[in-house]
């Protein structure tokens, strides 16, 4: 067996050294950096290191949760994941749907483009385009006040920062989530769409009946990865649009554990106590939204 199992990967040996890449990534960047789940339960001392440090048990998980800073960052985070969820996520399937019915193959390509674009820009750049346009002195306010109105503070508004956040994310990342969906669509048997055809049916009793039900697994998969990164909350984003003024409804986990590091000093084993929490209730979720996925009578992804 071992002699087999040699040949078979000496044949393939090409194949095997183009995986190396991969593999040496996960391995050093994902599994080995996992033995510091440790600083959870410990009180870190930086002579002597993460393995002689004394156990203290679930103290920094007391630290934490006593902490009202916190919960408000926990409440915020999963108030904007499944605002992400319920608002953006059925954005990309009904964009791919409007692309999929342009018939002329130049015109879908250029809104595939022009959608697709703004997924390679960076946080930075946008946030710095939307300081412009909606902050004091922005485009927005000038012309509000060239109509003899006062200013408005869209920036530093506690009820507009998720409105604002949701719309960006979408501009920015729903046409990349599109393709997923258009690739599905683009594999289904166009002999499908002349037999609907032939009966009578017309596009719209096309999309219901053919071009959903074979994108629906796509979706329900997409779905389930969705809800098991909702913890999330999409730090890069917030973190370059929000400010204390929002603190109160834009402020996650992550920028909290991030600010609360830098400002408060706060301690390794919090710290690594807030990512072995997310990490939990990230896979509670993620198994949750599988198994109701299969109930569905969907797939799911095992």
């Amino acid at each position: 067996m071992e002699k087999l199992l040699g040949k078979g990967i000496f044949k393939h040996r090409y194949l095997y050294i183009l995986l190396l890449p991969t593999v040496l990534y996960y391995l050093f960047f994902q599994y080995l950096p996992m033995y510091g789940v440790v600083l959870a339960f410990k009180e870190f001392h930086i002579k002597k290191g993460i393995l002689r440090s004394p156990w203290i048990g679930f103290d920094n998980f007391k630290e934490l949760l006593h902490q009202v800073d916190f919960w408000q960052a926990f409440n915020n985070t999963i108030i904007i994941s499944l605002g992400r969820i319920i608002i953006e996520f059925p954005v990309a399937i009904i964009l791919a749907l409007l692309i999929n019915e342009v018939t002329k193959t130049k015109f879908k390509r250029f809104y595939q483009t022009v959608y697709t674009f703004p997924h390679f820009i960076s946080w930075v750049i946008i946030s710095g385009i939307m300081f412009n346009f909606l902050g004091e002195s922005g485009v927005l306010n000038q012309i509000i006040s060239s109509f003899g109105f006062d200013k408005y503070q869209f920036l530093t508004d506690p009820g507009l920062f998720r409105p604002i956040i949701f719309l960006s994310n979408m501009w920015k990342e729903v046409g990349w989530s599109a393709i997923i969906y258009l690739a599905a669509i683009a594999g289904i048997n166009p002999e499908l769409y002349e037999a609907a055809h032939v009966d009578g049916a017309n596009r719209f009793q096309q999309l219901k009946a053919i071009t959903w039900p074979s994108i629906r697994g796509t979706a329900a998969i997409l779905l389930i990865l969705a809800v098991g990164k909702a913890m999330d909350g999409g730090f890069e984003q917030i973190f370059n649009l929000y400010n204390p003024g929002v603190y109160k409804t834009g402020d996650i986990i992550d920028t909290y554990v991030y600010r609360s590091a830098f400002r408060d000093g706060l301690s390794f084993g919090v710290t690594t106590a807030v990512g072995l929490f997310k990490a939990v209730i990230n896979f509670t979720l993620l198994y949750s939204a599988n198994y109701m996925v299969k109930k569905m009578g969907e797939e799911g992804l095992v």
